[in-house]
């Protein structure tokens, strides 16, 4: 297992809440600007963006650091220099949840999501929490139906994919959740809880547990698991 290369954190809900601030002052460490990135939340409505933005101002306060908000809302705004030139002076960028289908579309070969990468390949920490974590993996599944459908991530986990909610879904649904279909391997994540990775390395933090999820059956990960880590092409 290797501890050298990107600091990223898998989330699986939780985001800016009190509970989740020492995990992002650990990613944050000394830096002093917390780059959030609602933009999973951009086909909401303007009251449930505004909650977004209003949610992680607080907990940079919280936290005694500068909060930057990217208002991204859409592909197009994803091509908005301005939020790349944001994410350029990040210590933390944290992508928050919503829809991950609209958020891989839209990074996907935009000016934000460029910037992103060159951040995580200068050794700023990337935070992603429900849809924010599963648009990092090489697959998105649909938390409704992961067996059955899938498309395209960002592939920063390459031939992974994350489910998130994952103790809260297995209530939802527990004779339908399984493993992403097409996916060389499926990550659980329950809720208030992360999978924390420096290099290829990832650690489980928080309340409740990560799994490692093989056909419908699953095993925790007690301490450490590998998984393959690229810094993506743009």
């Amino acid at each position: 297992m290797s501890t050298d290369g990107p600091r990223i954190a898998l989330v699986g809900s939780g985001e800016y809440l009190p509970a989740m601030a020492p995990l992002e002052a650990s990613l944050i460490g000394r830096g002093r600007n917390y780059v959030q990135i609602p933009l999973a939340a951009g086909q909401e409505s303007d009251e449930r963006f505004a909650y977004w933005v209003d949610l992680g101002r607080e907990q940079a306060a919280r936290l005694g650091v500068t909060a930057h908000t990217v208002l991204a809302r859409s592909r197009a705004d994803a091509d908005d220099p301005r939020w790349a030139r944001l994410v350029a002076g990040a210590d933390l960028v944290y992508l928050s949840g919503g829809n991950p289908f609209h958020l891989a579309s839209s990074l996907r070969g935009s000016r934000l999501w460029s910037a992103i990468v060159d951040a995580l390949g200068r050794g700023v920490a990337l935070a992603g929490c429900s849809a924010g974590a599963m648009v990092l993996g090489g697959l998105i599944g649909s938390l409704r139906s992961p067996t059955q459908h899938a498309e395209p991530g960002l592939g920063v986990l390459p031939g992974t994919s994350i489910l998130p909610h994952f103790d809260r879904a297995r209530h939802w649904m527990p004779t339908e959740l399984g493993a992403v279909a097409g996916a060389e391997r499926t990550i659980g994540i329950d809720e208030l809880t992360a999978l924390v990775g420096e290099g290829t390395t990832f650690r489980p933090w928080g309340t409740g547990r990560c799994w490692v999820v093989e056909g419908t059956s699953t095993t925790p990960i007690s301490d450490a698991i590998d998984l393959p880590v690229v810094i993506p092409a743009t």
